[in-house]
Formats: structure tokens, sequence, C-alpha cells
């Protein structure tokens, strides 16, 4: 590490993805070169030797054991409030690096001081692009992705507008909001907003997060000259009843509360 300098700290909250977990820390030190980096994940809880083959396999990381599953944000936060680089990185633990993403999305934000925070373009095992940049959503918006697996929901103006399915994904853009799964953020951001609203378990705190980036007057982009496959794995719409799903529906409810019902910049 040059002159002790850390360019980004890059962040993993995980749960139950012991196998997804060790593609991805696999799959980052194969390609991530060139840059001074330090690792933090934070174990929710797994209770599925994950946090042992961290020990034995990346005894570097730094490593955060919770002795209960503590939400999203709470555990990244834990994270950010330890972190060193310049910038920060916001993984979700089963993303899978293809090429040297870490430097690509570091150097596009060296270059363009006016962006708060960017994100690469995410795509699924089968190349096929997923929609990791939206416009603010809609109540409307927000059912409709619970309801996607409909094809007349799926195929609906409400939801291809939401997930900006009008337009092809393949320029740098402003856009409203970057989900959770990759977020490059700079740490003067953090420094000047403060981290995620711990109140949010898990669900919408990404957009929150990007509300609050908007409006201290910096810009989010959209970066698709990098790509990562992210193994998404949507537990709340595999099991819509479940604690999980309810805890997102409350996030969801708080986070309109928040803004007095206007989700938007």
């Amino acid at each position: 590490m040059e002159n002790g300098r850390i360019d980004v700290s890059i962040i993993i909250i995980t749960w139950k993805m012991h196998d997804l977990l060790e593609i991805c820390l696999k799959s980052l030190y194969r390609y991530t070169t060139g840059i001074n980096f330090e690792l933090v994940i934070i174990d929710n809880n797994s209770c599925d030797g994950t946090s042992e083959m961290i020990k034995e396999k990346y005894p570097d990381v730094i490593l955060i054991t919770n002795p209960s599953n503590k939400g999203v944000a709470p555990a990244r936060n834990q994270g950010m409030q330890i972190s060193k680089g310049k910038y920060i990185l916001i993984l979700d633990a089963d993303m899978e690096f293809v090429e040297n993403s870490v430097l690509k999305l570091f150097k596009f934000m060296e270059l363009n001081p006016k962006y708060g925070m960017v994100g690469s373009k995410l795509i699924d095992s089968n190349g096929a692009i997923q929609f990791s940049c939206k416009r603010f959503p809609t109540l409307l918006s927000f059912l409709f992705r619970r309801l996607e697996k409909f094809s007349l929901i799926a195929e609906s103006k409400v939801l291809q507008h939401h997930t900006m399915q009008d337009w092809d994904h393949s320029s740098i853009r402003f856009v409203d909001y970057l989900i959770g799964a990759c977020q490059f953020i700079r740490h003067e951001v953090v420094r000047g907003i403060g981290y995620y609203d711990s109140n949010i378990f898990y669900g919408p705190e990404d957009i929150d997060y990007c509300i609050r980036i908007w409006r201290a007057g910096w810009q989010i982009a959209y970066y698709p000259e990098t790509k990562i496959i992210h193994h998404e794995q949507r537990i709340t719409k595999r099991k819509i009843l479940s604690i999980i799903s309810i805890k997102h529906l409350w996030g969801i409810i708080y986070l309109y509360k928040k803004y007095n019902g206007r989700i938007r910049i």
C-alpha cells in the first residue's frame, strides 16, 4: 500500500450467502489491480460458515461479526464508520467481477468531481442488463415491482418508466438513484450527509441515500463502461409474506413518511 493511502474501501454485508460471497471474493481479488483498497465484510449472523471461511482464506479482510441480523442499512453503516478510503464501494455479496471494475469506477470519479456517486452496469448470469438505475418511484410503481412476475405488470408503462426501460443503458447519464448492490461513493459525500438511515432495516435505504446526495448538491451517474455480474437473490419476491418482506414494506412506509409522501429531489 503506497504511503498507507487507501483509494477505495469496499464494504460488503452478507447474510446466509456463503457460496455466492466466496465467488464474489475470488473474482474481486482476481481482477482488482492497480489500486489500493481495503475490504470490510459485515456478517449478519449467517451461521453458515461464512465468518470461518473469511478468516481462513482472506485473513486481510476486516471482518465484523454481528450476533444477530442487524439489517442492511445498520450493517453497512458499521463498515462505513471504520472505512479509510477516499471512496467507498458498497457491494452486495452476490456480485461477480469479470474485469477491473473498481479501478475503472475510481478513475471515472477522479476525473468527474461533480459526481457524489456512480454505479456500474449490472448484468445477470446470462448477460442480460439489470435495471440497476431507476427513476424515483411512485406508490404504484412500488406495488408493480412486487407483482412484475405477471407479464401485464412487467410490460406496463408505469414499471418501464420507473426502471428506465425506455433507454438502452449504453451511455453515461445522470440518474435519480442507483440500487444498493453497487454504489461507489465519494467519502467527502459521506462526511457531509452522514450514513444510511438506520431506521430502514431492509429495502429503500438506497433510494433515501440518493435523495440526500442530490439534495446536498452532488450528482449521481450510471457508468456502463464497466460491468459486474449480479446474481440477484430478490428474497422479498420469493417469499412475499416473510419477515424480511414485511420489514421491506415498513421501510417503504417509513420513506414516504420521512419525505411527506413525495419521494423526489
